[in-house]
């Protein structure tokens, strides 16, 4: 039976290895293992980064239906202090599982390449979070406006390491070098690179961020009245910013012809939401698919 289960994993690729676990960093009697990132480092829900950036033919990013990698989750800024709870040997590269405060981990885990980070046996002070002025925030998100739409991204100039660590085998279009480099923006993303990692990096935690807004029962022309810059209108998976009393920024997939950071009049977007989406005091704690609603949040001091 055992002989038979390994031929069944052999022939399905998953040759174990491939994947060699390290002595645990956090196991008894032993100190555990921290560490920083030193760069731009992209965290991803898998350990195997070549499946990934490269997969079988050395190529191919691994993507989705849409056209999305799926096993980024985001960008960690220089300085986010990690705590490491594994360390394992993938295809000759050395992957730490970690943890973060800044970043809930999923089921799978929080996975980073070894080469981004500084490790030590005592831990890292927290990242240093500056908040930047209103309109500083305001103009950062405006600069990158065009910007391609990205998954799990926060890095608009990209991850230049990532075709080092793990080069591609022959030439790439620039479209896929782009994204083999995480070169973009997702909604949230745009407004942590804009706040310098400031502000939650995920819907699911803005939707609760800062102070509502009473908007429930109200038209859009109403809501918009009320809203002033900054402001979020968000849900769990999309968050839409307020850039002034007409217009909004975000980054999506649909929101432009191109896709991407795309600024918008207001009230036409307050219209579109409302069409599949109710207006909220408070995002409910818990979610029915059948009933889609949306909040305003304002957190900017």
């Amino acid at each position: 039976m055992t002989k038979n289960l390994f031929g069944t994993i052999a022939k399905a690729g998953l040759l174990l290895s491939l994947i060699a676990i390290l002595p645990s960093t956090g196991s008894a009697g032993e100190r555990p293992l921290f560490a920083r990132a030193d760069k731009s480092t992209p965290v991803l829900n898998t350990p195997d980064f070549r499946s990934v950036f490269g997969g079988g033919d050395g190529r191919t990013l691994k993507r989705d239906a849409s056209g999305l990698i799926r096993e980024v989750e985001f960008i960690a800024l220089p300085g986010t202090a990690f705590v490491v709870e594994t360390s394992l040997k993938v295809r000759g590269a050395t992957v730490y599982r970690v943890r973060t405060p800044e970043y809930p981990s999923p089921a799978s885990g929080l996975f980073v390449d070894s080469r981004f980070v500084s490790v030590s046996a005592k831990p890292f002070p927290p990242r240093v979070k500056i908040l930047p002025r209103a309109r500083q925030i305001l103009d950062r998100m405006l600069s990158h406006e065009g910007a391609r739409y990205v998954w799990g991204g926060n890095a608009p100039g990209g991850i230049p390491e990532l075709l080092t660590f793990y080069p591609p085998a022959g030439a790439l279009s620039p479209a896929t070098k782009n994204m083999w480099s995480l070169r973009g923006l997702d909604c949230s993303g745009l407004l942590y690179e804009a706040t310098g990692g400031a502000t939650p990096r995920n819907t699911s935690d803005l939707v609760t961020f800062g102070k509502p807004v009473a908007v429930a029962g109200l038209t859009p022309g109403q809501i918009a009245a009320k809203l002033r810059p900054l402001d979020l209108i968000v849900w769990k998976g999309h968050v839409i910013i307020v850039l002034d009393e007409e217009h909004t920024i975000e980054s999506c997939m649909g929101c432009s012809p191109r896709g991407g950071v795309t600024v918008r009049d207001l009230r036409a977007v307050l219209r579109e939401v409302m069409r599949t989406r109710t207006p909220e005091n408070h995002y409910p704690a818990q979610t029915i698919p059948s009933r889609k609603t949306f909040v305003v949040r304002r957190w900017f001091p």
